[in-house]
């Protein structure tokens, strides 16, 4: 490493870390390779066949050069236009957005003119009578396999000085002893961050969109274009000042800056004072995980023992030795760098210095040049004498549990992760790898009314059962052979686990007594700490800590709703800080009774509290989901954990930790957080403040210390640290502005992302906000960011454009997928799916966080004949480009692959090629409905794409966090899992939320607003309506109402079907208006009112009067629908009335596809609504009166200006 005057030197940001001139970083050393399946075709000496003919997307990589005539494959179409052709080189993914979006104009359609697109096809043709044809276009045998590499790919742009060709794949195993220091490399990928590239600029309009998606920053191309840098290059982490994408597969090489795996900084270089920050619209904060999985080819972690002298730490402020604290007086004392206490050297830890103050062995310790190490503690630093893990396995043997097949599928889920399957790893002599470290024991409990103790010990022939009756005051029967090592009682384990669900075949008892159980389970694990893993099917009704049903699935958002994301329950609330305090956690796998309700608000408590984790199935059928929940359970006890934790972060002078946000206990602000659990899946937040100004001639440093014992139990302190340089930004300063560029240029898009999550989660947990008030905050800060970067931006550009920071071009799409997600999104959500998804939030780190934003979509129809298997160059399994999450790219006949980290779809289209079933499913599928609806993952076929296919879910499986990955199928048409594709796909308009191109319209406005000094602050009255359009809880018309001349009934209310037509004043004037319609009986006028700010617009007298009368037939889940609608005055006759039934019938709008109905929304007085969603038709919103649902005062879409 530098020493510490080089590492001053980057500080101040004077040499461009991005410059692509700059020698690039040292190549990767060789990665592992995940096993791949081989190719079926290699053993027959030709090549496999192609699935038509090839389908370019725009911006993504060429595809290879191949030889020789073409497949043709299920049926051949010619290549699309649009994309690059081989060997032309793609444009540059960092060019600016004013030339991505020139074309972009939302308002005066003075943009470019949008081609009309060609319509495509997935290339698989179904004939009527069913095609069976064998392929005929495979190369002749003895074809050479490389020509279908790609040894020629084009050069990107010279964004990387790499080619681009270099496929996304796996790493290769590789030695440690590669991971030299490199001497004076440079920062390499990134885009060139001089002052015309910190932006980018679009052609935007708050009055309307003509704009096309596939124009705006693309989420997909970012990730796949920086995965390629890091496929043969390490990340330096003192070098870098961005670290890459959470979702990029990348080793980091530890230079004494912590990994970006375990710490990222939502600003690289921060801003000298307090106002300066303000004035960039973000918050200066980091996302923390501790004990963040290595990826293979990277250093292991560093144990340090210093016997009961226990590490050097600051006598000031207790920070733990690190690689930037400086020796002085020739190693005699050492300055913090944290408060700059002198500290005086101990005598054991004394070593000379060099002339430079580089003490003489600091290579040959790993805190002085180490990033993140640990520590090992001494007896001072324990609370009790440290034990292995105890693992306490609680599992509901209720009549449901058993009934639904839950028992048995937790049963083998327990027995694959303590024994494996099998596939189990075997250790150097060939005996079964421990999949758990020595020292940790396991224990089994079951409980329904009653709660049964089971005795393991290995001495036994087979376990013995002790039922504890006591559910007021529980206890432990078992004084041994409760905690056993699980290799040592192999046997008598297996043996209880085969025969549990035997066992309680006949004693069905309905109720389970849970919080019993939980208390039972603190009694066993006081003395020791532990985890208890949990399972639950059915709402905890019996023995004390009885729940309720508290939600009846009804409500539409706002303070009804805050009531069921917390629990008042004093009982539960005592037992989860009990076992926190005691250094116990808790998982629970929760599977809701029907999809019915399981308050996960009160049973999710406890482990959020002791920093566990919930596993939750809404509809658990154990043909489909028995292998996840095995392998959720697998990995939860698998993964490194640790328990009886402390967190503690502290910071540079100036600067304090103002809050946390995650899943802990914190009993005073200041204190340690207390951690029962924590695991490598966990992340939380830290928000800083500033408490002085500053120093731009040091740097900000940033060290967390979590105190925990391992599973092997041993006391320990894991320490990150993490240095970011300062720029001077004080008013004083004559380069304040450019100090803030200088700030937003080091910007790390997924810390921010992370912090926002974390914050809106924790906000609407401890606050009175509700789903409102937090979508409303998250739209504020977006426009607050993007205004804020307009405002401090060097270069001038049209009010038109919308300009966004270079480090945050898919911030926007990352916070409208955060605003589409459950746990925000408006509209009815089962209280059970928002609170777990809330609490999921809070917990989660940054690459699981991405993902579940922003999903990958890859579609398997178009995979070319190489992807999917490893490159013969560079060992690397080539992924496929992953295309944009919207239905306008979907193809017929395609099939798609869409993976959020939580849940993983195979999307089938209704026309989808027979024979691309038959190669995925085996020769007896040849349709949809042949496919069996809980299939949940691939069979194994020597065919060219079920191999394919099923490497790229195995390197998915890598690239997640700690849901397991197994397909669910979703046939167009026929499977329920279509509406949570549809949910996946978050560019386009749904989730109660508008589409990618509406939302930059609505941020863009609201930054025309506020640069202009025209914008009202959240929680005035305006301001509030206005923003409910970005959520897509929609006034009832929009300023941008589409006004036509008509028939004038009275004062002016236009009649004919099909379109509602409004005086032109009330239209130019009202953001919100709905008709109000009282009881049927002595109906004397119609009211349109605008919302409470504006006038009352009302109509009186002889044919005043203008009802709705609307026949509504819909069919969700994709069947179509017909949608009509007609006015009639008053003073119309029954003729009058069926002669304007039937021309509602004649005016009636066919709808394609129905996506749902919904029942709620906003409403006036004793009005209902009913809203009908269409991907074709947006929505249509019916105010329908409950005592008489055919009078309609409507709300329709149709007639608006909206696409």
């Amino acid at each position: 490493m530098a020493d510490y005057a080089h590492y001053h030197a980057l500080g101040a940001g004077e040499v461009d870390p991005n410059e692509p001139t700059l020698p690039s970083s040292q190549s990767t050393p060789q990665q592992f390779q995940h096993p791949v399946a081989p190719n079926p075709y290699q053993q027959q000496a030709h090549q496999a066949p192609g699935y038509g003919g090839p389908q370019y997307l725009g911006g993504q990589h060429a595809p290879p050069p191949m030889t020789g005539s073409p497949a043709l494959g299920y049926g051949y179409a010619p290549p699309q236009e649009q994309g690059f052709q081989a060997g032309q080189a793609p444009p540059s993914a960092d060019a600016s957005l004013a030339a991505q979006l020139g074309g972009m104009n939302l308002g005066d359609g003075h943009g470019t003119a949008r081609r009309k697109k060609k319509d495509r096809h997935a290339y698989h043709n179904v004939e009527p009578t069913g095609s069976s044809q064998a392929f005929n276009g495979m190369p002749a045998p003895g074809t050479p396999a490389t020509q279908f590499l790609n040894n020629t790919a084009p050069s990107f742009g010279g964004q990387f000085g790499s080619p681009q060709g270099t496929p996304q794949g796996t790493p290769q195993m590789a030695n440690a002893s590669q991971f030299s220091a490199p001497g004076g490399s440079a920062y390499g990928p990134g885009a060139s961050v001089d002052q015309s590239g910190i932006s980018h600029a679009a052609n935007v309009s708050a009055g309307g969109s003509t704009a096309s998606p596939e124009d705006l920053p693309s989420v997909p191309a970012s990730r796949d274009v920086v995965q390629q840098h890091y496929l043969k290059n390490v990340y330096p982490t003192f070098e870098r000042h961005v670290p890459p994408p959470s979702t990029v597969s990348f080793v980091a090489f530890d230079q004494g800056n912590s990994s970006p795996k375990y710490t990222r900084l939502t600003f690289n270089n921060i801003p000298s004072t307090t106002e300066a920050l303000t004035a960039t619209g973000l918050s200066l904060g980091m996302l923390l995980q501790p004990l963040a999985p290595l990826q293979p080819g990277e250093a292991e972690i560093p144990v340090l023992d210093y016997g009961d002298v226990g590490p050097p730490r600051c006598r000031r402020c207790r920070a733990y030795m690190n690689p930037f604290m400086m020796f002085r007086s020739g190693g005699n004392k050492f300055v913090c760098n944290l408060c700059s206490y002198p500290n005086e050297t101990s005598p054991e830890y004394f070593c000379a210095t060099s002339p430079q103050g580089v003490r003489v062995d600091r290579d040959s310790r790993p805190e002085l040049h180490r990033g993140t190490v640990e520590f090992v503690v001494p007896k001072e630093y324990w609370t009790r004498d440290p034990v292995g893990l105890r693992w306490l396995f609680l599992i509901d043997v209720t009549q449901e549990a058993y009934n639904k097949g839950f028992v048995e599928a937790f049963c083998e889920g327990i027995l694959v992760a303590l024994y494996g399957g099998e596939d189990q790893e075997k250790d150097e002599n060939g005996e079964p790898k421990r999949r758990i470290p020595e020292g940790a024991k396991v224990g089994f409990v079951t409980y329904d009314k009653d709660i049964h103790f089971y005795n393991v010990n290995p001495a036994l022939d087979q376990a013995q059962m002790m039922i504890m009756p006591d559910l007021e005051d529980p206890f432990v029967p078992l004084s041994e052979g409760l905690f056993v090592d699980p290799y040592e009682s192999k046997e008598v384990i297996m043996s209880l686990l085969t025969r549990l669900p035997d066992m309680f075949s006949v004693i069905k008892n309905p109720e389970p007594a849970l919080l019993a159980a939980l208390n039972s389970a603190l009694a066993a694990l006081e003395a020791t700490g532990g985890k208890v893993v949990s399972s639950c099917s059915a709402l905890p009704t019996w023995g004390p800590g009885r729940l309720f049903m508290r939600d009846d699935g009804n409500h539409p958002g706002g303070e009804i709703d805050k009531k069921l994301y917390t629990t008042e329950h004093p009982a539960w609330k005592k037992v989860a800080e009990k076992m926190a305090a005691s250094g116990i956690g808790a998982d629970f796998f929760l599977a809701a009774p029907s999809g019915g309700y399981l308050d996960i608000a009160t049973i999710g408590h406890v482990s959020a509290t002791t920093g566990g984790e919930t596993f939750y199935y809404p509809n658990f059928i154990a043909p489909r989901d028995s292998r996840k929940l095995s392998l959720e359970i697998s990995h939860a006890v698998t993964r490194e954990t640790g328990f009886q934790a402390l967190m503690k972060v502290r910071c540079s002078n100036g600067l304090q930790v103002s809050a946390y946000h995650g899943n802990f206990i914190q009993h005073t602000f200041g204190a340690d957080l207390e951690i029962g659990v924590i695991d490598a899946d966990k992340a939380m937040g830290v928000s800083f403040s500033y408490d002085g100004k500053l120093d731009s001639k040091m740097d900000a440093h940033f060290q967390s210390a979590l105190l925990y014992t391992t599973a092997s139990g041993q006391r320990r302190v894991r320490c990150s640290n993490v240095i970011a340089s300062v720029t001077e930004t004080s008013k004083e300063s004559n380069n304040r502005e450019q100090g803030i560029r200088e700030c937003l240029k080091f910007v790390d898009q997924d810390a921010v992302i992370g912090m926002l999550a974390k914050e809106a989660s924790t906000k609407l947990a401890t606050t009175s906000s509700n789903l409102k008030d937090i979508r409303n905050w998250l739209s504020e800060k977006a426009i607050d960011i993007l205004a804020c970067h307009r405002r401090h931006s060097a270069q001038q550009y049209p009010p038109g454009q919308l300009v966004m920071p270079e480090r945050l071009k898919e911030f926007c799409m990352y916070l409208l997928g955060l605003v589409k997600c459950r746990a925000f999104k408006g509209g009815i959500e089962n209280s059970d799916r928002r609170v777990y998804e809330m609490r999921m939030l809070r917990s989660i780190g940054a690459l699981e966080l991405s993902l579940y934003l922003y999903p990958r979509m890859i579609p398997v129809h178009n995979l070319q004949p190489e992807d999917g298997f490893a490159d013969a160059e560079t060992g690397h399994l080539k992924m496929p480009p992953s295309i944009r999450t919207s239905f306008s790219l979907v193809e017929p006949g395609g099939v798609y692959l869409v993976d959020n980290g939580q849940q993983c779809i195979l999307w089938f289209h209704s026309q989808t090629s027979p024979n691309l079933i038959s190669d995925l499913f085996g020769a007896d599928k040849d349709s949809l409905k042949s496919l069996d609806a809980y299939t949940s993952a691939l069979p194994m076929l020597d065919t060219h794409l079920n191999a394919q296919v099923r490497n790229i879910i195995e390197f998915l499986r890598t690239m997640r966090g700690s849901k397991g990955l197994t397909i669910q199928l979703a046939r167009q048409g026929i499977d329920g899992a279509e509406f949570d594709f549809a949910r996946m796909l978050v560019e386009d308009r749904n989730n109660e939320a508008q589409s990618y191109v509406d939302w930059l319209v609505h941020i863009h406005k609201g930054v025309q607003l506020e640069l202009s000094g025209q914008r009202k602050k959240e929680g005035e009255e305006t301001s509030a309506a206005a923003l409910s359009n970005f959520a897509g809880l929609r006034p009832a018309y929009c300023n941008n109402l589409r006004v036509e001349e008509g028939e004038k009934l009275g004062s002016g209310m236009a009649r004919g079907p099909g379109t509602l037509r409004m005086p032109t004043a009330l239209a130019l004037e009202a953001h919100d208006t709905r008709a109000i319609v009282p009881s049927p009986a002595g109906i004397t006028h119609a009211a349109a009112e605008e919302a409470s700010w504006g006038p009352r617009y009302t109509r009186g007298g002889k044919g005043g009067e203008a009802l709705l009368r609307s026949r509504v037939r819909v069919s969700p889940g994709g069947l179509g629908g017909i949608l009509a609608f007609g006015y009639l005055g008053a003073d119309e006759t029954d003729e009058a009335d069926e002669a304007d039934e039937a021309d509602e019938a004649d005016e009636a709008e066919e709808v394609d596809r129905v996506d749902r109905v919904e029942l709620g929304g906003p409403s006036v007085g004793p009005v209902a609504v009913v809203r009908v969603v269409s991907a074709e038709f947006h929505s249509v919103d019916l105010h329908i009166r409950l005592q008489d649902p055919l009078t309609v005062p409507r709300r329709v879409d149709r007639g608006y200006n909206t696409r």
